[in-house]
C-alpha cells in the first residue's frame, strides 16, 4: 500500500491517537514498535515518532536507527521524538524549570511556513513534558514558541523533517488535526483516499486472492466487529463461510435467539449452539477476572472446535480482531506500553485447532468498523449496537458466578438498556451496562428489613474505547431506572452510578 504512514512508537500513552487522527484525515498508518520497524521501508511515504514516558537524557531511553528515514522520508517527530532529535543532533536537552505539563497557546509562529499554514498565534496547544529543548540540533530552524518554550516546534534545513514538543493528536491541541494535515497532506504529499470504500474493495479482493475456494468458520458474537467481519467474508466467499453463534450463558436477556432472527434477514450462513450450561459449569466457583477470561476462552474454543469440525475440510478460522485489541493486548514497545487486560480475540489457538487465521479488520479502530459497515449497507440499528465484553457478564458479575447471578444481571441490564431506548438516550452512548457487586446491603421493603445485592450502573462516552468519560444521564431517567430496578428484580435493593472515566478506570469492572 503506497499511501502508508509509518508510526513508531515509544510507549507513549497517545500514540493510539496519533493514528487515529491521521485515519480521520483519509490517510492509512500502521504502528510499530521503535525498536522493531519494518525491514522495508519502501511502502511507507511518511513517518512519525511518537512520544514517551522516557527521559532522552535517560540510560535506558528509546534509541532508534534513523538512518534509513532521516532526510530520506518526510519526518515529523513529536514530544520525545523532538527531543530525541535534538539530543543527538547537536543541541542540548535538560529538565525544565517551568510546567511544561498542559493547555498553553502559541505565542510566535515563523511567517509562510507550510507546517503552520492556517495555524495562528494564540493556538492552543496540549504540552506533557519535564524536559526541555534549550538548543536545537544542528540545522534546526525554529517554527513556533509559547510564553515558556521558546522551542515548542522546529525544522532541520534541507530536510522534510519536522519537530513539535507538543501533542497534535490531542483534542486539546485545537489546530492540532490542521497541523497532521499540512505535514501529511501538503508537505509529504500523500493522497487522501483511505476511504471506507476504497477498504472494502482492497480487502475483498484480497480476502479472495488469500482465500480462494477454502472453507472458513467464523464465531459471531452478534457485536459489531463480527457481523462486519462477516459480510466483508461474505462479498469475498459467499457459500463458503460458516458461521457459529455460540450461546455462553453470558449473553443479554433474549440475545441469544434475537441475534439469530437479526442474522436470518442477512444472508449468513449461521448456526446457533446453545452451550450455556457447559459454560456455567466450568465457571463454578471461580473469582479471578483473568481466570474466568480463560475459562470462557478454553470452552468457546472447545464448543467451536466440536462445530467447526462437522464443516468438512474447513481450512480458515475468521476473527473480528480490531486495532485497540491488538494495541492493548500486546505492548507496543516491549516495556513502557502494558498489557491492560486479555482479549478474547486475541493470543493465538490450541494446536489442536490446525486453522489458519484470517482477521479482516485487523487494522481498524471501532469508529472505521462503524464506516464500513455502512458503506456495505449493514442497518444502523445493528451498527449503532453497544460494544459488549467477549466474556459477556462474567466480567459484569464481579466474584463468582452461579446461574441465580446471570439471570438477576440479565434483568437488571435489560431495564437500563431498554429505559435507554425509550427515553431516546441510547444513541448519545457509546457503551452502557449494569455491574454486579460481590456486597450485600441493609435495605428496607414494606416494613421488613433486607440484605440485598448492590448493583453498579455504566454509560460512557468514547470513539473507540480508548478512553472514555461517564456520560452525565438526566437524574429523572436515573431515578426511574433505579426504582424499576428494585421494584422488578428480586434480589437487588440498591443502585448506583459509575461516575469514572477512563484512565484511571477502566471501562469494565474487571
Amino acid at each position: 500500500m503506497q499511501n502508508n504512514v509509518l508510526i513508531l512508537d515509544f510507549g507513549s500513552q497517545y500514540t493510539q491517537l496519533i493514528a487515529r487522527r491521521v485515519r480521520e484525515l483519509n490517510i492509512f498508518c500502521e504502528i510499530k514498535p521503535y525498536n522493531k520497524p519494518p525491514e522495508d521501508l519502501s511502502s511507507y511515504k511518511a513517518v512519525i515518532l511518537s512520544g514517551s514516558p522516557f527521559s532522552v537524557r535517560a540510560d535506558d531511553a528509546p534509541h532508534p536507527d534513523l538512518s534509513e528515514i532521516r532526510g530520506k522520508k518526510p519526518l515529523l517527530a513529536v514530544c520525545y521524538g523532538a527531543q530525541y532529535l535534538a539530543h543527538f543532533g547537536g543541541g542540548n536537552v535538560a529538565p525544565s524549570n517551568t510546567r511544561e505539563y498542559g493547555r498553553a497557546n502559541l505565542s510566535y509562529i515563523k511567517s509562510d511556513e507550510a507546517f503552520f499554514e492556517g495555524v495562528s498565534e494564540g493556538s492552543q496547544v496540549w504540552m506533557s513534558h519535564s524536559d526541555t529543548i534549550q538548543k536545537l540540533p544542528e540545522n534546526g530552524v525554529v517554527l513556533a514558541s509559547t510564553h515558556d518554550v521558546k522551542h515548542a516546534a522546529y525544522r532541520i534545513e534541507d530536510e522534510s523533517t519536522y519537530a513539535i514538543q507538543f501533542h497534535p493528536e490531542v483534542y486539546h491541541s485545537k489546530d492540532g488535526k490542521k497541523i497532521l494535515e499540512n505535514f501529511l497532506v501538503n508537505i509529504a504529499g500523500l493522497d487522501q483516499s483511505w476511504t471506507p470504500d476504497a477498504f472494502v474493495d482492497l480487502t475483498v479482493s484480497e480476502l479472495k486472492e488469500k482465500i480462494g475456494n477454502d472453507k472458513v468458520v467464523l464465531g459471531l458474537s452478534g457485536g459489531v466487529d463480527s457481523t462486519v467481519a462477516a459480510v466483508l467474508l461474505h462479498k469475498a466467499i459467499g457459500k463458503n463461510l460458516y458461521c457459529i453463534f455460540v450461546n455462553n450463558g453470558l449473553l443479554r436477556k433474549n440475545e441469544f435467539q434475537d441475534v439469530l432472527d437479526q442474522y436470518e434477514h442477512m444472508g449468513l450462513n449461521v448456526k446457533g449452539v446453545d452451550a450455556s450450561a457447559r459454560f456455567l459449569d466450568a465457571l463454578a466457583g471461580e473469582s479471578d477476572p483473568e481466570r474466568k477470561r480463560k475459562i470462557i476462552g478454553n470452552a468457546f474454543i472447545e464448543v467451536f472446535d466440536d462445530e467447526a469440525h462437522l464443516v468438512q475440510d474447513v481450512k480458515w478460522l475468521a476473527q473480528g480482531t480490531i486495532y485497540p485489541d491488538v494495541i492493548e493486548s500486546v505492548s507496543a514497545t516491549g516495556g513502557p506500553s502494558a498489557t491492560i487486560k486479555s482479549h478474547h480475540n486475541v493470543g493465538g489457538l490450541p494446536d489442536f485447532m490446525k486453522l489458519k487465521i484470517v482477521e479482516p479488520l485487523r487494522m481498524l479502530f471501532k469508529d472505521e468498523v462503524r464506516r464500513v459497515g455502512k458503506s456495505m449497507g449493514i442497518d444502523e440499528e445493528r451498527l449503532g449496537r453497544h460494544p459488549f465484553p467477549g466474556p459477556g457478564l462474567a466480567i459484569r458479575i464481579l466474584g463468582d458466578i452461579t446461574p441465580e447471578k446471570v439471570s438477576i444481571l440479565q434483568e437488571v441490564d435489560h431495564i437500563f438498556i431498554q429505559g435507554l431506548r425509550d427515553w431516546g438516550l441510547y444513541d448519545k452512548v457509546w457503551q452502557a451496562g449494569a455491574m454486579l457487586l460481590p456486597v450485600n446491603s441493609v435495605g428496607v421493603m414494606g416494613d421488613e428489613r433486607t440484605y440485598e445485592k448492590c448493583v453498579a450502573l455504566r454509560a460512557v462516552e468514547s470513539t473507540d474505547g480508548m478512553t472514555a468519560d461517564w456520560v452525565n444521564l438526566p437524574y429523572e431517567f436515573l431515578q426511574k431506572t433505579s426504582n424499576d430496578i428494585i421494584n422488578k428484580v428480586p434480589g437487588v435493593n440498591r443502585v448506583v452510578y459509575d461516575i469514572s472515566s477512563k484512565p484511571p478506570a477502566t471501562i469494565e469492572w474487571e
